[in-house]
């Protein structure tokens, strides 16, 4: 059995990525038929990335297919101004709205997901205190089970930070489901802290790309 492997992004890991996404999705749990559409959340927070910086996308092949990856953009602002010109049309035409009910009724309803598929100020509308300044970067990242606790996910962020230091790029930060206790403990482990403008309910946190 090979080991996995990081390596860069390619266009034939595009359905691999969107599944990841989903699989991981329900607060680092499976989210597959929570919504009306598996693609919903993959179009939210996987592909619109891999569309805009594909040169920032790196995943973990396992067995032949990419596991994992880690997906981000250099310039916050930049991506929200492009999702608004070039992924909003597209996303509204697929997602008009939410779908049929699943009877799953989750915390972050389709309602929701479909909204923020169309609001991508929503990306930036929180930060304050200069954080667009200090780390205007920001990233996803997203393992299934089997490669977690491998130490993978470091080695992911490794890959993005340096990539985005060698860019000029000062800092990058990420989001997280507050119930994501794990999630939390990895990025403490790694070195993230709060920026100012996180919140129990919103966490932030950001790293410095050097």
């Amino acid at each position: 059995m090979t080991e996995p492997f990081i390596r860069p992004y390619r266009v034939a890991d595009r359905a691999d990525v969107a599944e990841i996404c989903v699989r991981t999705a329900a607060a680092g749990g499976d989210a597959r038929g929570i919504y009306s559409s598996d693609l919903l959340m993959p179009d939210v927070y996987a592909l619109p990335y891999l569309d805009h910086s594909p040169d920032l996308a790196w995943v973990v092949e396992h067995e032949g297919r990419a596991t994992g990856y880690i997906i981000g953009v250099a310039d916050t602002p930049a991506f929200v101004d492009w999702w608004a010109r070039e992924w909003t049309p597209g996303f509204v035409a697929r997602h008009s709205g939410p779908g049929p009910a699943t009877g799953r009724n989750p915390a972050y309803t389709e309602a929701q997901l479909v909204h923020d598929g169309a609001d991508p100020e929503r990306m930036v509308r929180g930060l304050r205190h200069g954080e667009l300044t200090t780390h205007p970067a920001h990233l996803h990242i997203d393992l299934l089970p089997v490669l977690q606790r491998r130490g993978l996910g470091s080695r992911l962020i490794d890959t993005l930070r340096g990539a985005l230091a060698e860019r000029g790029v000062p800092g990058v930060h990420l989001g997280y489901a507050a119930e994501n206790t794990a999630a939390r403990l990895f990025y403490d482990r790694y070195g993230f802290t709060e920026l100012p403008s996180s919140t129990p309910q919103a966490p932030l946190l950001g790293i410095a790309t050097t």
